[in-house]
């Protein structure tokens, strides 16, 4: 009876521990971009907001920065970096938005939309899809700047070479630019105004015009109708959010209850 008892149990001694207590592993994201993105002056912080404690979102946008000026000073190293260290996350997804400093007239920033631009989104493509990161194109963020009843849609280029990239590749891709200009449109200027970071001055007059040069670095803290205040950021980064889940469903428990 005791052999029997001692053969009977060595099968139950031999079991492994059991896989299904192990916490499944966090997503992450990572935002890549100028300063319609980044902290303050765009909706970066604000889409960040809206994921679980849990969900690490690194907001890497920096103000004033093109598709090359981003790369050449050594940002997109230090996404890399990350990457290459992404063990410990179930999948890491890279938001990538680029085009304002893109635009002519910007010295060390501004890049060829034929040949520089496109090519420039291509390479952080592939780069983050070879670490292992799931990238995300996000078309620019559209500027707020009507003539008479219509907004001017000056971003319009960098939105469609960005689309392209995203077709060809067959990388996911979120049209900020259509999204946004048609939710502008549909406000109106006064509206649209209450977006900006701080109130439209009395005496403002007619917007600088799209190939004025934005300061790089320091962030904004005026009237303008390129960056975001708060309504603006809680605004566009409900959009994000919401494409974000159209494309991956998945993401949908990452998300607090009350984004």
């Amino acid at each position: 009876m005791k052999r029997a008892v001692l053969l009977f149990s060595l099968p139950f001694l031999a079991l492994p521990a059991f896989a299904a207590d192990a916490p499944p592993k966090p997503v992450r994201i990572i935002l890549v971009g100028d300063s319609t993105m980044a902290t303050r002056t765009g909706y970066g912080d604000a889409l960040c907001a809206r994921f679980k404690p849990g969900v690490s979102c690194i907001n890497l946008a920096r103000g004033g920065r093109s598709s090359g000026s981003f790369r050449a000073e050594g940002r997109w190293d230090e996404v890399q970096a990350l990457l290459k260290d992404g063990a410990s996350f179930a999948q890491t997804y890279v938001l990538i938005q680029f085009g304002h400093n893109d635009q002519p007239g910007k010295p060390g920033r501004s890049t060829d939309l034929v040949t520089q631009f496109p090519q420039n989104i291509d390479r952080y493509v592939l780069e983050a899809t070879a670490l292992g990161g799931v990238p995300v194109l996000v078309t620019p963020l559209t500027r707020r700047s009507f003539k008479g009843d219509y907004l001017k849609d000056d971003l319009a280029p960098w939105a469609a070479a960005t689309r392209r990239v995203a077709a060809e590749r067959k990388t996911a891709l979120i049209d900020l630019n259509a999204i946004s200009a048609a939710a502008v449109q549909k406000m109106g200027q006064d509206e649209a105004d209450t977006l900006a970071q701080a109130p439209r001055p009395a005496n403002y007059g007619a917007p600088a015009s799209p190939g004025s040069v934005e300061p790089q670095g320091a962030p904004k803290s005026a009237f303008d109708r390129t960056h975001v205040g708060t309504k603006g950021a809680q605004l566009f980064s409900g959009m994000v959010a919401a494409e974000l889940l159209r494309l991956y469903p998945k993401l949908q428990d990452q998300f607090a209850a009350d984004r």
